[in-house]
């Protein structure tokens, strides 16, 4: 296993590597003009060139890397350009808004989809045909509309939920899952038909297999062949999709937040995208590729203990 584990973590740190350079001289080395893209067309030449050496941007740009890397690896990622905050400090205080909406849509579509591919898996016939038609429907269904229905239904007609903003859980439990709920349902609703496909055809390929014949004809009970057998034997599949489903429901929060108006992660990468402000762009690109990386070794240590075959 430890074999397996390194291989996996070696792999992501040539993927961070990889990533964090291309953005970084993609950036860096397509903007020459970044001093004056802050300071505006109205700057002088020489208050340009005291920015670009206030801000290190006159020195040669390999030294620029190896420097924002050595800061890297000591937790700094510099400051803004445009607002001085800290890029450490800004993204820590907008990571937890973005982590309570994926989490809870993560839930409800680990729930839907579990309770779907199963049903439609055991039943088969109408049931299965009826499942796979929601799912399709949700899965084509365009996200800002059912944003917006949600918000109109639930926040304005009804007025169950704040149709924008955010509250903490440390605040307000309550409140703090009122704010998220409806971002969460609109991120999970894309996911729940890729992952309830996937879990269905592989419970019917397990059902289908000779060792649960054996155990059937040993009269073990449908229920515990389901859920203690090919379940756990289907669950590998599954879970590529699930880590596929994270990154998906990760990327789209940068919308919904727009939509909700919370500052979370993915506001604040949008505006450091829409504004230039570099230091921002890289840091968000850094702590983006380290989420993926982290999860998908997650996602690799639960499919090695599932199948040791993985491992290999």
């Amino acid at each position: 296993m430890i074999p397996f584990l390194l291989r996996r973590l070696v792999s992501g740190i040539i993927v961070i590597i990889v990533v964090t350079s291309l953005v970084f001289f993609l950036t860096y080395g397509a903007s020459p003009d970044i001093a004056r893209n802050i300071l505006g067309p109205s700057a002088s030449h020489a208050q340009v060139a005291i920015l670009n050496e206030k801000l290190g941007l006159d020195r040669p740009l390999f030294e620029q890397y190896f420097d924002w890397i050595a800061n890297a690896l000591h937790g700094d990622l510099g400051v803004s350009y445009f607002t001085s905050e800290p890029i450490n400090s800004a993204i820590s205080s907008r990571l937890p808004v973005t982590f309570s909406m994926v989490i809870v849509a993560l839930l409800i579509t680990v729930a839907v989809s579990l309770a779907l591919g199963i049903v439609a898996a055991a039943r088969g016939g109408v049931v299965d045909r009826v499942l796979q038609s929601i799912g399709t429907i949700s899965y084509v269904f365009p996200v800002i509309i059912l944003a917006i229905g949600l918000v109109y239904l639930f926040a304005i007609v009804l007025r169950w939920v704040p149709a924008i903003g955010f509250v903490p859980i440390a605040q307000s439990p309550g409140r703090w899952l009122a704010s998220i709920i409806l971002p969460s349902i609109t991120l999970a609703i894309g996911g729940i038909a890729g992952l309830a496909a996937q879990i269905r055809g592989s419970l019917v390929d397990e059902l289908g297999m000779d060792y649960i014949r054996t155990l059937r004809s040993r009269g073990v009970s449908e229920p515990a062949i389901l859920c203690k057998h090919a379940l756990r034997n289907a669950a590998g599949p599954a879970l590529t999709v699930f880590s596929l489903q994270f990154i998906g429901i990760f990327g789209a929060s940068l919308f919904i937040e727009r939509i909700f108006a919370l500052p979370g992660y993915g506001a604040y990468a949008m505006n450091a995208t829409v504004q230039g402000d570099l230091p921002a762009l890289l840091g968000v690109t850094l702590v983006s590729v380290l989420l993926v990386v982290i999860v998908n070794l997650i996602v690799d240590i639960a499919q090695g203990w599932l199948n040791p075959k993985v491992r290999l």
